[in-house]
């Protein structure tokens, strides 16, 4: 199972007439993508097979998220509310998970972590697509030890706009230094997620 969420709860399928309201979020941004409804059949063969999979309500039948577009949703985690009758999928979107070609059916402003998120993902796009006058994928064509060097050099830039005082500087200095550092994770194959995770621990153990 592709799926790595805890044991899920019994949903109360009598409570809901047997169609649960499910919401789907971005794992990695936490932004909310678009919201559906799952019959038991929709609720099972999305655990099975680790993809989105809906009841269509106007069509009367199971549609899986992506099987026309080619947008699908990736299951991550998926849990349910403290009364078992809806459902919560955090998902990896393959593409826009919207029909009008958006990245979310809710018109929300992004996120910290939204766009964050996004960057990553340019960043991805650019490491695995050797684009041409790319800054990025001169980068990765350039390999580790050069990523790495770029890293220190942003690191000794950002210290000393800071020991100057330069507020301005200090945060081109440190978008740089975080733009090199995402890139050099990407390089090892680690996203910036993983950085957060382990802050959370670090903050658990340490508070």
């Amino acid at each position: 199972m592709l799926i790595k969420s805890k044991k899920i709860p019994k949903l109360d399928w009598n409570k809901t007439h047997g169609m649960v309201p499910t919401i789907i979020q971005d794992y990695l941004s936490n932004e909310v993508l678009m919201h559906g409804y799952m019959n038991e059949e929709a609720f099972l063969k999305t655990q099975k097979e680790g993809f989105v999979t809906f009841y269509s309500r106007s069509k009367k039948r199971l549609w899986t998220k992506g099987e026309t577009s080619g947008n699908f949703l990736r299951v991550i985690e998926l849990t349910t509310d403290c009364d078992n009758d809806s459902l919560l999928v955090l998902v990896e979107p393959t593409g826009k998970t919207c029909h009008l070609n958006k990245k979310s059916c809710f018109s929300l402003k992004n996120s910290y972590l939204s766009f964050l998120s996004e960057l990553e993902r340019t960043i991805e796009d650019k490491k695995n697509n050797n684009l041409k006058d790319s800054y990025t994928s001169s980068l990765y064509k350039s390999g580790t030890q050069r990523i790495a060097q770029k890293v220190g050099e942003e690191a000794v830039e950002t210290i000393l706009a800071a020991m100057k005082k330069d507020t301005h500087e200090l945060i081109n200095e440190s978008s740089d230094l975080i733009y090199h550092l995402i890139v050099l994770l990407h390089d090892q194959n680690l996203n910036f997620n993983l950085i957060i995770e382990n802050l959370k621990k670090r903050k658990t153990i340490r508070s």
